[in-house]
């Protein structure tokens, strides 16, 4: 929702941009929005409090459920590498896609958004996932 004043002629251009910037809405630019709202509002018709706190509620909710989501990656981060550590070492088979079967010792384990990725001893690189075989040394 948009909110100007009766004097301020850039309020329609300013909007404009700060939607298209950006598409999230942090708590302090929520709180922005409604004291504005709260300062513009008709006066023989204000809006009832209890829409302001159920606007609150719906933007905590919200937050909450961003701060678990980065909580359950920083957890998933940590066990990625976990499961990297217990690689290094290990003796791993694959096959590639022309067919070809390799096997070799893990020496490293580079973790990134595409997954993880094992390097062996002769410099192989190895993506851990699917159709890769573990074997004790």
């Amino acid at each position: 929702m948009n909110v100007t004043s009766a004097t301020d002629s850039s309020a329609k251009s300013n909007s404009t941009t700060t939607t298209s910037s950006s598409n999230s809405v942090d708590y302090n630019t929520f709180l922005q929005l409604l004291v504005a709202e709260m300062k513009n509002q008709d006066p023989t018709n204000p809006m009832d409090t209890s829409q302001y706190m159920s606007q609150f509620a719906q933007l905590s909710t919200v937050e909450q459920a961003m701060q678990t989501n980065s909580k359950l990656d920083a957890l998933l981060s940590s066990q990625s590498l976990s499961q990297a550590n217990g690689l290094i070492g290990k003796t791993v088979s694959f096959t590639d896609s022309t067919g070809a079967s390799f096997s070799g010792k893990v020496v490293s384990v580079a973790i990134n958004s595409d997954g993880s990725i094992a390097t062996l001893q002769d410099g192989t690189k190895v993506a851990v996932g699917p159709g890769l075989t573990i074997s004790q040394s």
